[in-house]
């Protein structure tokens, strides 16, 4: 999904041109803002996919898959060369899948909770460290 996101804010960048960085900018804290404010139950979305159909389980698929959607569609949009985008974000997800299988399991649901939380935040840091240096 964030490959999807960058090829879809790259060539969107192309077209818009200079608002595209302030697109990225507001994406980012929108996103940031989701991931700390939105209340979802874990335990209540995981019992509607086992007793879901097939559309039902790529509809969660895709809804989980809108937040890296959206940072590669910032990152596209940010014109920053795809092939490092790629390399980078194939050796985040290395990384964070290797953490996450390790950790994920030791983690009380709360823990988990301030973790996406904390994401978030670092999405709004992002942004707003992004809009300051497009003001400078």
């Amino acid at each position: 999904m964030p490959l999807v996101g960058l090829l879809l804010g790259h060539a969107l960048g192309h077209l818009i041109g200079d608002a595209a960085d302030y697109l990225a900018i507001a994406v980012l804290l929108a996103v940031g803002a989701w991931m700390i404010f939105a209340d979802e139950d874990e335990d209540e979305k995981t019992d509607r996919m086992i007793g879901g159909n097939a559309l039902l389980l790529i509809g969660v698929g895709i809804s989980i898959s809108l937040d890296e959607l959206a940072i590669g569609f910032s990152i596209g949009l940010s014109h920053v060369s795809i092939w490092l985008a790629v390399l980078l974000i194939g050796l985040q997800a290395f990384v964070a899948a290797q953490l996450g299988l390790r950790l994920g399991n030791r983690m009380s649901k709360h823990a988990r909770e301030r973790a996406e939380q904390l994401a978030g935040g670092a999405l709004i840091a992002l942004a707003v460290l992004l809009g300051a240096e497009k003001a400078l």
